[in-house]
């Protein structure tokens, strides 16, 4: 057991009054009370505080005098460096660079509670999608990579990749560059980082704070950060019909880039739904800056002369653009871009695709931390 004058030594360091505790005349724990309220009131810059500070130099000692009680008491330590959380809270706030879109209903967002269950009766594996080889896939510079689902021959697909989008994105905040919306906006995650999940978990919920919705905050609050213009379109989509969740995000879509002729980035995000034959669920997942990070992975859609999108090969080559720059910053957050023909309302805009941020069996942790890599990315990329 800590002995008292230990417990009190540890309160004063806390207080954020370093170093040696010195005072004369106090053996009573009864007297301990005074100086623990002193260092307290000395932390928070109490207004009726009588102490005085001596040796002003900065990398000397600060000796601080109290009287309590007709007791003196003396605390003597090296000044404290503002932390990282002081000067943040100290710097300026970040000015919004959202744009006004539609948002859900109170009624809708609590129609499906966020629950997960305590039954482990499912395994969950982290697994790291990235680093393939073999006829299906396309090295892109930079180390990025295309798994092409298509006919188009690997080298055509390459050239491609090396063109530019037929667009930039404006570093502003005067007009919207970028859109990002959720086709499947009840898209859920895990809470907590664990090897297991229960079956019953339907990995669903209109809880914002727990689905896709969370996941474009992120990005969002780093294009603010980056000075850039975006809409974030909230509304679910999918509920209360999936079937028709890509019927009523083209509509929101369509009349969103209408209302903002300026944008130019059209982002559906998602999160992937991966589970084996064996019921075992599979986190994609990397490691940045010594934190876990769910992998993500690009979907750009191809037209086989039937699907409408004849300028597919636009959205390709910002697929690769982004795909490229996400790995230069971030190696290994990346699966290949999935190059398939699949439409996901990508005719709609030259730089439209859908992106899926992790599955169902990642934590929302994991996923967010990649959506702010996303962010930055994005912003670097406006000029």
């Amino acid at each position: 057991m800590k002995s008292s004058t230990t417990k009190l030594a540890a309160m004063i360091t806390a207080a954020g009054v370093s170093a040696a505790c010195v005072w004369a005349g106090v053996s009573s724990a009864q007297r301990l009370r005074p100086l623990a309220e002193a260092a307290a009131k000395l932390s928070v810059g109490s207004a009726d505080r009588k102490a005085v500070k001596q040796n002003r130099s900065h990398n000397e000692d600060i000796s601080y005098y109290w009287e309590d009680g007709g007791e003196i008491f003396t605390f003597s330590g090296k000044p404290q460096e503002p932390s990282d959380k002081q000067e943040e809270d100290e710097s300026e706030p970040v000015k919004s660079c959202e744009f006004e879109s539609p948002g859900p209903s109170a009624e809708s967002l609590a129609a499906v509670p966020y629950q997960n269950g305590d039954s482990c009766d499912g395994e969950i594996v982290e697994y790291d999608f990235s680093g393939y080889s073999g006829d299906g896939y396309v090295d892109l510079d930079g180390g990025a990579q295309v798994k092409n689902c298509t006919d188009k021959p690997n080298d055509e697909l390459y050239k491609e990749s090396l063109n530019e989008p037929d667009f930039t994105i404006e570093k502003t905040s005067e007009e919207p560059q970028i859109l990002i919306y959720h086709t499947h906006t009840t898209e859920s995650f895990e809470k907590e980082e664990k090897q297991w999940y229960d079956s019953t978990f339907p990995c669903k919920t209109t809880d914002s704070s727990m689905n896709m919705v969370a996941v474009g905050d992120e990005i969002c609050a780093e294009l603010d950060k980056a000075g850039i213009g975006y809409v974030h379109d909230r509304v679910i989509h999918d509920y209360p019909s999936y079937d028709d969740a890509y019927d009523s995000s083209r509509a929101s879509v369509s009349e969103l880039l209408e209302r903002y002729p300026s944008i130019k980035v059209v982002l559906d995000v998602h999160r992937d739904g991966i589970e084996r034959e064996d019921g075992t669920r599979l986190a994609p997942m990397c490691e940045i800056d010594g934190s876990k990070a769910a992998q993500i992975m690009i979907i750009s859609g191809c037209d086989d002369g039937t699907m409408g999108m004849p300028q597919c090969m636009k959205n390709f080559r910002f697929a690769c653009l982004l795909q490229r720059s996400l790995e230069a910053d971030w190696p290994g957050l990346t699966r290949p871009v999935l190059f398939d023909y699949r439409h996901y309302n990508q005719d709609l805009s030259t730089g439209a695709l859908l992106i899926e941020v992790g599955s169902q069996a990642n934590t929302i942790d994991q996923v967010c931390r990649t959506a702010r890599m996303i962010g930055r990315t994005l912003g670097e990329l406006a000029e």
